[in-house]
């Protein structure tokens, strides 16, 4: 029986919250992490049951660091590693820690904000919450900058082969790579722009969502440098922010993939640019506060740890590829903080 993915294919979600957490040194984590997999998967039982139609969903991603120290299954997810900044000529994705990341979601604020209340309240006294972006549907999907986003996002059956990992890491089918940036928009210096420039910086007309074609569309504008082929696509669940009172206005980039590499493929396109120098036009106007890459892993994986089972069964290898991740004891129990025996 193929594991059971967390929720991270739904398109719906116009409300939104994302969450990042921080362990705090010599606290005991075992005992917390294991109840907060057990508080995701009620959540997410919870609001099926009681609001079948609002896509309420509460996606839970682990960091390297994090993977490490709670003691999780060895190998790890092949691309799980702490993501190291990419320096461009005049840009830089900069690397942010990140132990936990939430990804909240409904058609309702209020069950985002119910939701995010009772994980407070389990992991305050041992973790730190380093970000919390409220994020919303903006008009028919349009980011602050006026642009849809999210057009080339896959549809239908193709979101589970590009949003879910498959045969090729058997171990951790079902989970996903997440990475996330929050960036911040300087949109006196977008708007200041004529309206067809500021459509060459993005590759597609402002009104109707229309894309140039390839020979009206600039090397450096974003669709050019981040549509790495048909071959190679990403879940995208962005949302914007806004606070007008500090002007902090902004994207929270989200991105669920079966590989990493995809995802890095982009972001070398954009920063370090293609042929080298020739950068993402849009990075002149949005800058990247945060940058963590985190693995979402599938939900059985969350009962097992919940139930105190071993987070993996042993599964048997895709051709050619060594065998699955193992439990990190020999008798198959996890060994995470509080939970040793």
């Amino acid at each position: 029986m193929s594991p059971e993915p967390q929720n991270v294919l739904d398109y719906r979600g116009d409300n939104t919250i994302f969450l990042v957490y921080n362990f705090k040194k010599d606290q005991e984590i075992g005992a917390v992490f294991q109840k907060i997999c057990a508080l995701v998967i009620n959540l997410n039982n919870s609001g099926e049951t009681r609001f079948p139609d609002s896509g309420a969903a509460c996606v839970m991603g682990i960091g390297h660091d994090a993977w490490l120290r709670l003691g999780l299954p060895s190998p790890l997810p092949k691309e799980l590693k702490s993501f190291e900044p990419i320096v461009g000529a005049k840009h830089t994705a900069v690397s942010t820690r990140g132990d936990l990341h939430f990804h909240l979601k409904g058609t309702s604020s209020s069950i985002c904000y119910d939701m995010a209340a009772v994980l407070s309240q389990i992991l305050d006294p041992v973790a730190d919450s380093v970000v919390e972006v409220h994020g919303f549907r903006y008009w028919d999907g349009r980011s602050i900058l006026g642009f849809v986003d999210g057009t080339e996002n896959p549809k239908g059956a193709k979101r589970a082969f590009f949003g879910l990992i498959g045969d090729a890491e058997p171990a951790y089918k079902g989970g996903s790579y997440l990475f996330v940036q929050k960036y911040i928009h300087d949109l006196k210096a977008f708007r200041a722009l004529p309206i067809n420039e500021q459509e060459k910086v993005f590759g597609r007309s402002k009104q109707d969502d229309i894309e140039m074609s390839d020979e009206e569309k600039p090397s450096n504008s974003h669709i050019a440098l981040t549509n790495v082929g048909d071959d190679q696509k990403v879940i995208r669940d962005n949302l914007p922010f806004g606070n007008m009172s500090t002007n902090e206005m902004g994207t929270y980039f989200i991105a669920y993939a079966s590989t990493f590499s995809t995802v890095k493929k982009m972001l070398d396109n954009m920063f370090i640019g293609v042929p080298e120098g020739n950068y993402d036009r849009l990075l002149d106007f949005s800058s990247p506060k945060t940058g963590t890459l985190f693995f979402v892993p599938s939900a059985s994986f969350l009962k097992n740890i919940a139930s105190g089972a071993p987070a993996l069964e042993e599964v048997s290898p895709a051709p050619g590829q060594e065998a699955g991740a193992r439990t990190s004891s020999s008798n198959g129990s996890l060994l995470i903080g509080s939970l040793k025996k």
